[in-house]
């Protein structure tokens, strides 16, 4: 088998660089574990972005996918198939919303959401054809679609991609004050996410999406909430609304959705939202499809039997705990929420990737966020033992 340099060395002659991995091939996962080709073990404490929540090769959700890829894989929506109305029915029972409409990718459910919001403002609300607005938050990330990044306050991700889309309105996140300013007659919806996990795990105030669901509601706006990353357990709740004891018009939903194995994602929304949708308004072909439903139905099910989320919960607590204990020159903050924690370094610390590559040669995967920030999002699935033999990794690296 060809050892790790020489991989790396063809992914780097014949990929597009648009990505700067660490330079890790990894070949086997188990868990919260994963090996290289040359057979060494590290701890993966980044979860593929939240994908990864059930860990790496979960029996249940392997088993479902192996059942189902015997049986049926794909009916498109021209029929219906036995797995996704069981789907359907599960994640609006565990969103408290009233419908759902499957896609592939997190990026395909916010725009689904997106068109969504737009045609409820020109059907529902009343707003002239043509003239709807969305607010988003500044430093935001939902995606790398065209119509996404151009509500992207990122240089990077927009540089040499335009013309942009219309119609979107960009305020500073954590700032309800902001909202109420730019919030017009022709303003159909507000997208945030709940905790900005791109821009280096950005909290809002206590209080922030209360206030936001308010003033969405005295302004008749939507309110569309971005849980790809938050969802599903990750912030110690099912999802991160319900810390504050909301629930958003539209949820977008993905990464953790599929297991760790397929690429599932969906809306979910109110009945008022969703009926705008008619036959041949919007669609997907592998969208519903019965093999991703039915990972997606083994996915929920390991995540309720086995109380990963009340897992996330308390680990959460003492990773945190111990991460704000470790004493370190570098350091400027920890914060996060659940199994969702940011270190973030200070200027004089050089970066963040220095850091992670360290941690690598040490057998624990991490990645850097926004330059100077330490993500830190291990499987739900991971043990106190685990968590401390990540953050014995992690003393070393910062001391």
């Amino acid at each position: 088998m060809p050892n790790g340099a020489s991989l790396i060395e063809k992914a780097e002659r014949y990929g597009a660089h648009n990505y700067k991995p660490l330079p890790v091939v990894i070949t086997r996962g188990d868990g919260v574990w994963v090996w290289d080709v040359d057979g060494k073990r590290y701890m993966d404490m980044l979860s593929a972005y939240s994908a990864l929540s059930h860990g790496h090769r979960h029996p249940k959700v392997i088993d479902a996918l192996i059942r189902q890829a015997q049986q049926l894989t794909l009916t498109s929506r021209a029929f219906h198939n036995d797995q996704l109305g069981e789907l359907a029915e599960r994640v609006c029972k565990l969103s408290g919303l009233d419908r759902m409409l499957p896609m592939n990718t997190g990026a395909e459910a916010v725009e689904t959401a997106i068109k969504a919001a737009r045609k409820w403002g020109y059907e529902v609300k009343g707003v002239p054809e043509g003239h709807a607005r969305i607010v988003a938050c500044t430093n935001n990330f939902h995606g790398r679609t065209i119509s996404v990044i151009s509500f992207s306050s990122e240089a990077e991700y927009r540089a040499g991609f335009g013309p942009f889309t219309p119609g979107f309105d960009l305020i500073e996140f954590n700032d309800t004050g902001a909202l109420e300013t730019a919030i017009s007659d022709k303003t159909v919806a507000f997208i945030v996410e709940p905790i900005q996990g791109e821009s280096g795990i950005r909290m809002p105030s206590p209080g922030y999406l209360k206030k936001v669901r308010k003033i969405c509601d005295e302004r008749r706006v939507l309110l569309i909430l971005d849980e790809v990353q938050t969802g599903f357990g990750r912030t110690g709740k099912m999802f991160c609304y319900e810390h504050e004891g909301i629930k958003p018009d539209i949820l977008v939903m993905g990464k953790a959705l599929g297991g760790g194995v397929y690429p599932v994602s969906a809306i979910a929304g109110r009945e008022e939202v969703m009926k705008v949708f008619t036959p041949g308004t919007h669609g997907s072909t592998f969208g519903g499809n019965p093999l991703g439903a039915a990972v997606a139905n083994a996915a929920l099910d390991a995540l309720v039997d086995e109380q990963l989320t009340e897992r996330a919960a308390a680990n959460g607590r003492f990773l945190l705990e111990q991460a704000r204990a470790i004493e370190s020159p570098h350091v400027a903050d920890v914060r996060g929420l659940g199994l969702l924690i940011g270190i973030d370094l200070k200027p004089s610390a050089g970066g963040a990737r220095r850091f992670c590559e360290a941690l690598m040669h040490d057998g624990l995967l991490c990645k850097e966020t926004h330059e100077t920030v330490i993500r830190l999002a291990p499987p739900l699935i991971a043990s106190k033992t685990d968590l401390e033999f990540a953050l014995s990794r992690l003393r070393r690296a910062l001391a």
